[in-house]
């Protein structure tokens, strides 16, 4: 199937490496003009270096923190006008609700919700006027199936869902969908560490860790980022500009709920 995106441009924030990497790898093997973002300079640039060669033409890059002001400038320097932003970011360390104060909500907030509002604010009007754009954003499956010890994700996470179905509703009409991945358990570096985490505090080994987040997934198996790539690459593409507004469960067939 031909997505119809050869030639568009995109911003992929903390794209080097997780379901980022994999969301830039799928648009740029479709032909798309990728902007690869993470915070390390060195990193960034190996990343780019390494797909640029993979799919044969130069890769651009930003090093820089989407959370701050600064950062969001380089980037819409380096890419004014994307055709599609791809928003993510590393998600809050799991805790406990009692443990957190105003700072800890104010860095989830700026972090999850902020920073990629303000970078939608930033692209719309272009994305409007030449009648295509296309926005993801990648949250978590605790936008709709929080967990106690996963608070801040879900209310920064549901924050910004809540924010942007609205402003889907008015943008439709111009050709600029906007949808929201909702990933349970992919096999990425942030996995790594949930289960790093959990095995401290469940008090079990790390090889238990992971066998118990393969058991919580219907489908028994961890997901592979080529397969979340895929699904972002088909939302940005032509075929899908009759959906806006949805938010898509990524998890092996493990959400249990009807809508």
């Amino acid at each position: 199937m031909d997505l119809g995106l050869s030639g568009r441009s995109a911003i992929v924030c903390a794209s080097t490496q997780g379901l980022g990497l994999a969301c830039a790898r799928a648009l740029a093997t479709e032909g798309v003009d990728v902007v690869l973002n993470g915070r390390d300079p060195d990193k960034t640039a190996t990343v780019a270096d390494e797909l640029g060669r993979e799919i044969g033409r130069a890769v651009r890059y930003v090093a820089a923190d989407v959370t701050t002001d600064q950062g969001r400038e380089a980037l819409l320097a380096e890419c004014p006008a994307p055709d599609i932003l791809v928003n993510n970011n590393a998600g809050p360390a799991p805790g406990q609700f009692a443990d957190y104060g105003r700072e800890q909500w104010r860095n989830a907030l700026d972090a999850n919700m902020i920073a990629p509002l303000l970078l939608v604010r930033a692209v719309l009007p272009a994305m409007r006027e030449r009648r295509f754009g296309r926005i993801i954003n990648i949250v978590s499956a605790m936008v709709t199936t929080p967990r106690p010890h996963m608070t801040l994700s879900a209310g920064a996470r549901a924050g910004l869902v809540a924010a942007l179905k609205g402003v889907a509703l008015e943008v439709a009409r111009d050709n600029v969908t906007i949808h929201n991945l909702l990933p349970e358990r992919f096999d990425t570096e942030r996995q790594i560490y949930m289960a790093k985490q959990a095995a401290v505090r469940e008090a079990i080994s790390y090889d238990e860790a992971r066998a118990k987040q393969v058991e919580s997934i219907a489908a028994r198996r961890l997901g592979r980022p080529p397969e979340f790539g895929a699904v972002c690459a088909f939302l940005c593409s032509d075929h899908a500009g009759y959906m806006s507004g949805q938010n898509v469960h990524l998890d092996g067939g493990s959400y249990p709920a009807l809508v």
